[in-house]
């Protein structure tokens, strides 16, 4: 962890339970609406190793800072009057380079572990209790620290005992390891994550592109989804294993969530309290000390004694049977004042749930390629029934499937209405059939999950039928000069991609394949009456391989049949050409 960023008044130290207060309060302030997770496929990076909070941590639980954000919502950036630029909550300010490292982060992750679900605010609000988002800002245009961040010397004095690791190669210390960068990485722990992040051919950790990026792929190891409550705490856990950080992450996630704006670079604001007690890092100048508080106001001079049978201020006798300067007594006995106990904070959306209902289509069905008619929908409700608004919940495809939510994710996170409601997307049917579940379940809340089964069907034609008349005819031993295309409809409109199958089949009555008469040729040359796997075209034509005859003479069938039912049977000849007959002599 860095060391004291210039003259600051320092808080006192702040609680887990007001942390969690913090949390819950920002929580509760979000607004409906969607979010595409851009789960597009299964986890990645399960052959990782997992940071594990029982094992190291990435900062080797350095001392960090605890400040906490207000506890109102961000207030939107309104634009200077005349221009220039915007101003909101100090707080809510990122600097520039610092947030474009945190978002390119993120996009980067998506791409290479889409269920990770990573969002930029989490590094943001890991880099606020590191660095205080590296020093307010202070980097160069590549994202370079413009000076080292280092945390405290591992040494086991206060701290836990790491021996060097690096030979001082990124912390300058050859006996002990020490916490490196604006992300603070101990230098084992980057050795294992290190990245780049803005294409420079470097891995630093003082860069916050390079540094952002290691502590993304850090947090989505081991295939967590960061959507999911227990992953999430698992991953801010294994970066410091202290219950006060879990929640002082959470705390500035959610703020972040709320609304952020950017900021010029060197300005962001800084923090003030930190863990270790505002212990300065060594080989760093101590803080300057407090500024003098200002002298209090002096107290109120008491009135001087006065004559007997004199008030203060006037020549008027005291009233009779009262003694002069005493106090007249209460007229009644005052009740003492009893302090009202705190209010406790107020439930999450999500903690007021009591169990989530389905709210949408009971079972889904669709064809290949097309979008499900249903929608999944989920009601969370409270102990009396009532719809809880401001809940996310979270819609995921599970199973072996191509389908995917518009838009092609697998999962995306909805917040309810002011009814309780949350609609997923449409879903869009890939060209997998089969079963498959969609599932609802509410975010941070191990309730029971709303399921609803869903069926992808195969393409299907109901009628089939020949592209052009000509008859089919070929001489025995040799090739058919035309070939057989069929165009295939649903419904009167053309079918695509729908599955079919030929033979040359032995009667009108005997669908069994044949084993003589004409026949079409294999990859290896030889003779295949039977073709499986065919599929009809865009605008739902089929055109079948050349055509071949034996040696046996007479009139053959060659039926074709798709999914769905639709049926056509072609007749194909097999005969000798007609001898040229002799010309008639003339006459005289």
């Amino acid at each position: 962890m860095a060391a004291v960023f210039g003259s600051r008044v320092r808080r006192t130290a702040v609680t887990t339970a007001v942390a969690a207060a913090a949390v819950a309060a920002l929580a509760a302030s979000q607004a409906p609406g969607a979010t595409n997770d851009q789960a597009r496929d299964d986890r990645a990076g399960a052959a990782d190793t997992t940071p594990s909070p029982d094992g190291d941590s990435a900062t080797g639980d350095s001392p960090y800072y605890t400040d906490l954000p207000p506890l109102k919502s961000p207030v939107p950036p309104s634009s200077k009057p005349g221009g220039g630029v915007a101003i909101g909550d100090k707080e809510a300010g990122l600097p520039a380079t610092v947030l474009d490292a945190y978002k390119k982060a993120e996009a980067a992750v998506r791409e290479s572990r889409p269920g990770c679900n990573l969002p930029w605010q989490l590094l943001a609000a890991i880099g606020k209790v590191e660095s205080g988002q590296a020093r307010g800002g202070r980097v160069d245009a590549d994202g370079t620290t413009l000076t080292p961040i280092l945390g405290p010397v591992l040494d086991g004095n206060g701290f836990a005992k790491i021996t060097d690791t690096d030979r001082g190669a990124f912390d300058g210390d050859t006996t002990h390891d020490r916490a490196v960068g604006p992300m603070q990485f101990i230098p084992s722990t980057w050795a294992s994550w290190k990245q780049d992040g803005n294409g420079d051919g470097a891995k630093d950790p003082n860069n916050i592109y390079d540094a952002a990026l290691g502590a993304a792929h850090y947090l989505c190891a081991g295939g967590r989804d960061l959507a999911d409550k227990d992953d999430l705490h698992a991953a801010i856990l294994s970066y410091n294993r202290s219950t006060e950080y879990l929640n002082t992450v959470l705390s500035w996630l959610e703020y972040y969530r709320e609304g952020t704006h950017e900021v010029p670079d060197g300005t962001g604001v800084l923090p003030d309290d930190r863990s270790d007690d505002n212990r300065p890092s060594p080989g760093t100048p101590n803080p300057p000390l407090r500024p003098t508080p200002p002298p209090s106001t002096p107290p109120k001079q008491l009135p001087e004694p006065q004559e007997p049978g004199k008030t203060p201020g006037g020549d008027k006798p005291d009233k009779p049977g009262t003694s002069p300067g005493t106090p007249k007594p209460p007229d009644k006995p005052g009740k003492p004042h009893e302090p009202k106990p705190p209010r406790p904070p107020k439930p999450s959306p999500a903690e007021q749930v009591s169990r989530l209902e389905n709210a949408g289509a009971a079972k889904l069905t669709a064809t290949a390629g097309d979008t499900f008619a249903g929608r999944v929908a989920a009601r969370a409700e409270n102990r009396t029934g009532l719809g809880v608004p401001k809940v996310k919940v979270r819609f995921t495809i599970s199973g072996d499937t191509d389908t995917r939510f518009e838009g092609g994710a697998r999962s995306v996170t909805v917040t309810t209405t002011g009814s309780g409601t949350a609609t997923a997307p449409v879903i869009e049917a890939g060209e997998r059939t089969g079963e498959f579940t969609v599932r609802a379940r509410v975010v941070e809340r191990s309730l029971t999950a709303v399921e609803v089964p869903a069926t992808v069907t195969a393409r299907q034609a109901d009628e089939l039928a020949r592209v052009g008349d000509k008859a089919l005819v070929c001489e025995p031993g040799k090739e058919f000069a035309d070939q057989v295309e069929v165009k295939a409809t649903y419904k009167g409109e053309s079918a695509a991609g729908v599955a079919a199958t030929a033979t040359m089949v032995k009667s009108a009555q005997d669908g069994a394949a044949n084993d003589k008469g004409p026949y079409f040729k294999g990859a290896d040359g030889k003779p295949v009456r039977t073709l499986k796997g065919l599929k009809t075209d865009e605008d739902g034509k089929l055109l079948l391989p050349k055509m071949y005859a034996d040696d046996t003479a007479g009139t053959y069938l060659l039926r074709i049949v798709t999914n769905g039912g639709a049926t056509l049977t072609v007749e194909l000849k097999v005969a000798a050409s007609a001898s040229p007959t002799a010309s008639a002599s003339p006459t005289a």
